[in-house]
């Protein structure tokens, strides 16, 4: 299966940055890329069904294409089921038509990867009668669309791998964005445990991850809590919380006191993280539904600005010249779930100098925005800032160019950039102040 836009769990690594400066705002795409297109089921890996339960799991399927140049309609998947018999049964949708071991699945308009925001099919798939723990089947995926180069899109077939499992089953639920808090105040998170499975939880854990710019307005003795966060990984809070109630097979659990979140004064695009393991040594049969995340939305900005310096050198002289990046708040701001730079620093290089030394987040470009394969000497560079900048976070790229020929007030421009061309940075209130100039040799002021 093709990757698709996701909602991953928090990532506090920068393996991202690695390849982050590839993307390069106004790198230009392969001549091809308008001329060819590619149609891709986005389909759940496994699911474990409940062994005697009479209430189905969900099953979603999805379809979309690669390019949003082109307009695909009349998805047809083709599920077939053949491959589950005695293991589960399924209950088809509405815009599904059975026939035998096999359906058809209509989706009338196919999204494109940039749009594809949900699943449009949506099995509902129980245990068989008198199936056996560890009975294990697979449901296969085939699926054509009208539209591409070509006229017609056919997707690499998938599936789905079913088992049969006995155990506790715990589901976070009650769980939704929050949205325009104001910083300074506190917002209450609805949270429930439910059993699902068919057998009891023996008592759980439940841990929470509060980014930055949260605190937990609630505190409850059986939590322990603590804080991390250093030169590579943004500050976050964190909850580990132990109850030992028993949840019987359908019993849910709430809070001994609603869950309350504090935004701070630097709060901005924030996220919850809650994950919920049963206790006694046991294994949850389907964790999939144990971790979820609550985005919380502050109403506030980040000022993002960068600048450049003058600098001047005669002829064989290096001149150290600073391209800086500044936020001035309030908020702070962290890519969190895709770990990408916050924003990349675009540099190109002044008429007369060269590059002799470069930071080593700095990646050569040439001057449209492509590969160059020399460290040094690159006519463009891309500086890739953390994943994340705290509310008063100044960082500095230091270069060092070498003069070959004084060019009076040559000029070299410094730019915000985001990751990914064409997004920008909503929730900067200046984009007036998101780029400067490195100016070498300037003439003096009459």
């Amino acid at each position: 299966m093709r990757p698709v836009p996701a909602r991953p769990l928090v990532r506090l690594g920068a393996g991202a940055l690695a390849v982050a400066g590839l993307l390069l705002a106004g790198a230009p795409a392969p001549a091809s890329a308008a001329e060819s297109d590619q149609l891709w089921i986005n389909a759940t890996y496994e699911k474990t069904l409940v062994a005697g339960s009479s209430t189905g799991a969900p099953v979603e399927i999805g379809l979309y294409h690669d390019n949003d140049h082109f307009g695909v309609t009349d998805g047809r998947l083709t599920v077939d089921i053949s491959g589950i018999a005695g293991v589960g049964e399924v209950t088809w949708p509405s815009n599904c038509v059975p026939s035998g071991t096999t359906a058809v699945c209509d989706v009338a308009e196919v999204p494109s990867i940039g749009v594809y925001d949900a699943p449009q099919v949506r099995l509902e798939i129980r245990a068989a009668d008198g199936a056996e723990v560890g009975a294990q089947g697979e449901v296969t995926y085939a699926a054509t669309a009208t539209g591409g180069p070509d006229g017609t899109l056919r997707a690499p077939v998938e599936t789905t791998t079913l088992t049969v499992g006995s155990g506790p089953d715990l589901v976070l639920g009650g769980l939704r964005p929050v949205e325009d808090v104001a910083p300074g105040t506190e917002a209450v998170v609805p949270l429930t445990v439910t059993n699902e499975g068919n057998e009891p939880a023996q008592g759980f854990t439940l841990g929470m991850v509060a980014s930055y710019g949260l605190s937990y307005g609630s505190r409850y003795d059986a939590c322990a809590y603590t804080q991390t966060g250093d030169e590579d990984y943004a500050p976050s809070s964190h909850a580990q919380c132990t109850f030992g109630q028993v949840l019987q097979p359908g019993d849910s659990f709430t809070l001994p006191e609603p869950l309350r979140i504090a935004a701070a004064g630097h709060a901005l695009a924030e996220r919850l993280d809650i994950q919920v393991e049963p206790g006694g040594g046991a294994t949850d049969i389907e964790t999939r539904d144990n971790y979820g995340i609550v985005a919380v939305t502050a109403d506030s900005t980040a000022d993002f600005s960068v600048r450049g310096t003058k600098v001047s050198g005669a002829v064989g002289d290096t001149v150290s010249a600073a391209l800086t990046f500044r936020n001035k708040g309030p908020g702070w701001l962290g890519n969190l779930g895709s770990g990408d730079p916050v924003a990349l620093v675009d540099f190109t290089v002044p008429e007369g100098v060269t590059v002799t030394g470069a930071p080593s987040a700095c990646s050569p470009r040439t001057l449209s925005g492509g590969y160059y394969p020399e460290r040094l000497g690159a006519p463009r560079y891309s500086c890739s800032m953390p994943y994340w900048v705290l509310e008063d976070t100044v960082r500095t790229f230091r270069f060092s160019l070498r003069v070959d020929t004084v060019v009076p007030d040559a000029k070299g421009r410094v730019a915000l950039k985001p990751v990914i061309s064409g997004v920008g940075f909503p929730y900067d209130p200046k984009p007036g102040n998101n780029k400067g100039w490195v100016t070498v040799n300037p003439t003096p002021a009459a």
